[in-house]
C-alpha cells in the first residue's frame, strides 16, 4: 500500500468518526455507507428473498448492524466468513429526568456507561447523540427520530487546585456528584422547568409534549486529527472500537464487489453493549446472529441442516482494539510480547479464553497475513493482570466457529481521547479484506 492509500485510510476513517458519535449514528452512517455502495436493506422482521452475487444491510435495533455479500458460485454448507466489531465506546447517558439547577447553573444527570477513564472527560468540549421516541397514531409504532447536536453543547469543569490541593496525588471522581456536565445557565423559573426537555424538542423540531423517552449518550466533540513529527499518530475519540468497524465496512464493500468467482458468503456483525458485557437483545451474547444465517439459508432455499454443516468450515475475526505498550510504563506490558504502534495489528491471546485463542485460526491469520505483506504483531496480557476481553468467545459460543481475536494497538484505552498509529488502520482494513477474498 503506497503512502497515499494509507493517508486516505486516515482521512476516510477521521471523516467516519465525527458522524459517528453514538451507537444510532454508528448503525445510521454505516447503513449509508453500504447503501451508497449499492447493498440493499433488509427489515429482520420480513422474510428475505436473497440472490447469489447480492449485497445487504440489515440494521437491529437501531445500534446493531449486520451486513454481507453472497459469492455467485455459494452453495448450502459453503464456508462463512465473519468479521464482528462494536459500536459502543465508554461513556456518559443522560437518565430520563435530566436537569439538575443549582444556582442558576443548569447541568444534567448523567450515568457512567462501561469502563470510562473518568478525569479524561473532565473539561472538554462535549456533546449530545443518540434517538429520541416520539407519539404517534399508533401505541405499538412510535416515532424514533435520530439527533446529534455536532457542536460543543455542554463540559464538566474540573476544581481549580486551590480548592483541591491533593488533586495530583490523584482523586476519584464520584460518578453522581462530579461527573454532570455543565449546559447553561439559567435564572429565569420558568426556563429552568423541564429545560432539557424543551431544548430537546427544538432540536427535534417538535413539541416537548411529543417526546415519549430518549436514549442519549455524552460524546467528546473534539474531532480527531494526526499528529507526531512525521504524522505517525492518530488522537481522536472513540477509536475503540471504530477503527473496528470501519475496517469491517470497507473489507465487505470491496468483497461485494468482487462476488462472481466466490463460493463464500462474507458477513460482517456491528454489535452494541460490548462495553457493558454484550447481554442484550443487540449484544454478540444473543441468538441474533444465529437469527440472521438461519434467514439468509432460508432467503436461497437452502435447508437448516446445512447451516450446521457450513459452521465447521467457517471462520470469524473478533475485531477489537489492542492494548498497545506504553513507553511510560514499561512494566505493565509482558515481556516477550509487546505491541508497538506501526507495526501492524495484534493477535490477542488468552489461554484463560478471554480472547478467542485457537491456534489453528492464528495460523490462518497468520498465514494471510505473510501472504499479503501485511505487518501483524501477537499480544498476551502480563499473568498477574486480567486484562479486557471483546467478543470473540461470546460468539463463538452461539456460532462455533474457528475464532481469532485481533485489533489495531492503542494507547490511553477507554479514555475520551485515544492514541494509534495511521500506518495500522490501512493494514487492518487490507488485512479484512484478504480474509474476504
Amino acid at each position: 500500500m503506497t503512502k497515499k492509500e494509507r493517508e486516505k485510510s486516515v482521512k476516510d476513517l477521521l471523516h467516519f468518526m465525527e458522524q459517528a458519535t453514538a451507537p444510532f449514528q454508528v448503525v445510521e452512517e454505516s447503513k449509508n455507507l453500504l447503501v451508497g455502495e449499492g447493498f440493499e436493506q433488509l427489515e429482520l422482521s420480513e422474510p428475505w428473498k436473497l440472490k447469489q452475487g447480492g449485497a445487504y444491510v440489515v440494521p437491529v435495533y437501531g445500534t446493531t448492524l449486520f451486513a454481507f455479500c453472497i459469492g455467485k458460485q455459494f452453495q448450502a454448507g459453503s464456508a462463512i466468513h465473519a468479521a464482528c466489531a462494536h459500536t459502543d465506546h465508554p461513556c456518559l447517558r443522560v437518565k430520563p429526568k435530566a436537569d439538575l439547577c443549582s444556582r442558576g447553573y443548569m447541568k444534567l444527570d448523567v450515568e457512567v456507561y462501561g469502563g470510562a477513564i473518568l478525569n479524561t472527560w473532565l473539561d472538554r468540549p462535549l456533546s449530545i447523540a443518540g434517538q429520541v421516541t416520539l407519539k404517534s397514531d399508533d401505541l405499538y409504532e412510535p416515532v424514533t427520530k435520530l439527533v446529534d447536536w455536532k457542536r460543543p453543547l455542554l463540559t464538566i469543569p474540573n476544581l481549580a487546585i486551590h480548592m483541591n490541593r491533593e488533586v495530583n496525588n490523584g482523586v476519584r471522581l464520584n460518578e453522581q456528584s462530579e461527573m454532570l456536565p455543565l449546559i447553561a445557565m439559567v435564572h429565569d423559573q420558568l426556563e429552568q422547568e423541564n429545560f432539557f426537555i424543551k431544548l430537546l424538542a427544538k432540536e427535534c423540531g417538535v413539541s416537548p409534549e411529543d417526546i415519549l423517552d430518549f436514549d442519549l449518550y455524552v460524546y467528546n466533540a473534539e474531532k480527531g486529527c494526526v499528529l507526531g513529527a512525521h504524522d505517525e499518530f492518530v488522537s481522536a475519540p472513540r477509536l475503540d472500537n471504530l477503527t473496528s468497524c470501519y475496517a469491517c465496512l470497507q473489507a465487505v464493500t470491496a468483497a461485494a464487489k468482487i462476488t462472481d468467482d466466490s463460493e463464500r458468503l462474507n458477513l460482517i456483525a456491528l454489535y452494541d453493549n460490548e462495553e457493558i458485557g454484550s447481554r442484550t437483545k443487540q449484544g454478540a451474547d444473543s441468538l441474533v446472529a444465529n437469527f440472521i444465517l438461519e434467514k439468509i439459508y432460508d432467503g436461497l432455499s437452502y435447508d437448516r441442516a446445512r447451516l450446521v454443516d457450513s459452521y465447521f468450515k467457517s471462520m470469524m475475526l473478533s475485531l477489537d482494539v489492542a492494548h498497545a505498550h506504553h513507553p511510560n510504563y514499561e512494566q505493565k506490558s509482558d515481556p516477550n510480547l509487546r505491541v508497538i504502534c506501526g507495526q501492524g495489528p495484534a493477535i490477542k491471546l488468552s489461554y484463560s479464553q478471554r480472547y478467542a485463542t485457537d491456534t489453528k485460526a492464528v495460523g490462518i491469520v497468520s498465514q494471510i497475513c505473510e501472504a499479503n505483506h501485511i505487518p501483524y504483531q501477537k499480544f498476551v496480557n502480563r499473568s498477574d493482570m486480567a486484562g479486557g476481553s471483546t467478543l470473540g468467545t461470546i460468539t463463538s459460543a452461539f456460532l462455533p466457529m474457528l475464532t481469532v481475536d485481533l485489533g489495531i494497538g492503542v494507547l490511553a484505552m477507554h479514555s475520551a481521547r485515544e492514541l494509534m498509529a495511521g500506518e495500522d488502520q490501512a493494514a487492518l482494513n487490507t488485512l479484512v479484506y484478504c480474509f474476504f477474498l
